[in-house]
């Protein structure tokens, strides 16, 4: 199981625990999904699914069932205010139908494990210094441009001083093209944001997410920002949406505090 895990590194409080599946080795699904495939609704068979979920809870020694997110690209945060039973094998056939709408979830519950999946976007965790509170934001160029990232900030209620983050696995710069539409939504607000844009054919340009990212996180007054770096478009160890298409997997990434 240790081989299907990524563990951030960052100087997270003691007790707040932290991770990013990988494709595999490990996992059930099969196929265009093979093998560690987190999300029901990328068409792979739900009972893989379930069954990924339920060694994902057990190898990683989960404290709780995570509590698994409707992402719409948008900015509601989802706090969790109690860690979420295991459920016996026959209540799981629908699995996620009464997960709540939203891109980002926080919680100060000790043991709430609270779930981003992804396959390009962006992945980006928080943590109190002083481990009292956490959260993980869905974060893909709209979330972004729309200020999921600050959202949460505003819903931790935790001096920016106060917190750490990580930005987990996202598609790189170099594999990531896009049009005038989606740079003049970050120039818009911030001019800065030019940095993280670079021209390619006509009106198009490589963009960086992370570096977006962390140009948010600076300006909203975080400066411990740690990640970045990764590729999911050229990495095989991740699931791409960019490269796989509609039958992509996906990567769940969890962040919990010690009950």
């Amino acid at each position: 199981m240790a081989a299907s895990l990524l563990r951030p590194d960052w100087p997270a409080a003691p007790g707040v625990h932290a991770l990013t599946t990988l494709r595999g080795p490990h996992g059930h699904s099969q196929d265009a999904y093979a093998r560690f495939n987190m999300g029901v609704r990328a068409g792979d068979d739900p009972r893989r699914v379930l069954d990924n979920r339920r060694d994902l809870a057990a190898g990683a020694r989960l404290p709780s069932s995570p509590c698994w997110l409707q992402q719409v690209h948008g900015v509601r945060v989802h706090e969790v205010w109690h860690p979420r039973p295991f459920v016996r094998d026959a209540d799981d056939a629908a699995p996620d139908v009464d997960a709540p709408t939203a891109d980002a979830a926080i919680t100060r519950v000790p043991g709430a494990v609270l779930a981003i999946l992804t396959a390009d976007c962006l992945p980006v965790l928080f943590a109190a210094r002083d481990g009292s509170a956490v959260g993980a934001a869905h974060a893909g160029w709209r979330g972004l441009a729309a200020g999921v990232l600050e959202a949460i900030l505003r819903e931790l209620a935790v001096p920016p001083a106060g917190i750490v983050t990580w930005i987990g696995p996202g598609i790189g710069a170099a594999c990531y093209e896009v049009d005038a539409r989606v740079r003049e939504a970050f120039l818009a607000c911030d001019a800065d944001a030019d940095a993280a844009f670079a021209a390619t054919r006509p009106g198009h340009w490589h963009c960086d997410l992370a570096l977006l990212a962390r140009l948010r996180l600076r300006r909203a007054g975080v400066t411990d920002v740690y990640g970045g770096g990764f590729d999911t478009f050229g990495d095989a160890r991740f699931y791409s949406y960019r490269r796989d298409g509609a039958r992509s997997g996906r990567m769940a990434t969890l962040i919990w505090m010690e009950p």
